[in-house]
């Protein structure tokens, strides 16, 4: 059971560094409040301290509702190192609140995949798939952990990779990370037998950017991709830009490369 907090620095702010906090901005007043109430309080106590529940009621606390844009009510936001990474607004059946718990508290082990990924950054691919490993294993169903698997395998064995991203759903938020590493494993059979790409002045510029994937050196593939789709877009079957696309999925929307590098294939292809 959560009550309403009166320290919200510390209650919210401060523990959000330390475990998720789910903040339920109600109000006596408000009839669907208290329908959604009891529901998080009861998915709280089930939790397992996987997160944790406050409680704010925004007549008593009007300045922090203003502070976080609370227009409508009952409002549901989860914090996390002090920032809010979802929300949703409304009383929704238990079974949808699930839902969007499943997706939107994230994973306990977020700190060692940062890890990983700054691992396979420096190309330390063996050390990445002994750690993500021990987290596939203690949350089976974590997409992030499973993708990020799949990407440490992609180097030295792409078929496997395409095996570990194979239980991923499509309407899981990973899906287009783990349709990227398809594709590029996809490429990658390119190089089981070089003889089989046929001759043009980029063969040797296209195999060597599928070579940096394969080493975790994302933007000098890129390079080396976008170089052979100024050349010779067509060659194997539009490889070099199809494998830029991947790239851009595996990485994601947000990461640097992807802004910087989007902007020259948009200017190349037009």
């Amino acid at each position: 059971m959560a009550y309403d907090t009166d320290d919200f620095a510390t209650d919210v702010i401060q523990r959000s560094h330390t475990v998720p906090v789910l903040v339920d901005f109600w109000a006596e007043w408000c009839g669907p409040c208290k329908v959604l109430g009891p529901v998080l309080e009861r998915l709280a106590d089930q939790s397992d301290g996987e997160w944790e529940l406050a409680k704010l009621n925004t007549e008593n606390h009007q300045d922090i509702a203003g502070q976080y844009g609370i227009r409508s009510i009952p409002n549901v936001k989860l914090f996390v190192d002090g920032e809010v990474v979802n929300e949703f607004v409304g009383a929704l059946p238990e079974p949808r609140v699930v839902d969007w718990l499943k997706t939107a508290i994230p994973s306990k082990y977020r700190a060692q995949l940062a890890g990983a990924r700054q691992l396979l950054t420096e190309n330390g691919a063996s050390g990445a798939i002994e750690l993500i490993q021990t987290i596939v294993a203690a949350e089976p169903g974590n997409d992030e952990a499973t993708v990020l698997l799949a990407q440490a395998f992609l180097g030295s064995d792409h078929r496997q990779a395409i095996e570990i991203v194979k239980i991923v759903e499509p309407n899981s938020k990973h899906y287009e990370a783990a349709e990227a590493i398809k594709s590029l494993a996809a490429t990658f059979g390119s190089l089981d037998d070089e003889e089989s790409l046929s001759d043009s002045p980029v063969k040797d510029d296209y195999i060597a950017a599928i070579r940096g994937v394969q080493s975790h050196a994302y933007e000098a593939s890129l390079e080396g991709f976008l170089d052979v789709v100024r050349k010779d877009r067509q060659y194997d079957k539009d490889g070099a830009r199809k494998a830029i696309i991947a790239i851009f999925k595996l990485l994601g929307e947000d990461h640097p490369l992807t802004g910087k590098y989007r902007r020259a294939l948009s200017s190349a292809l037009y």
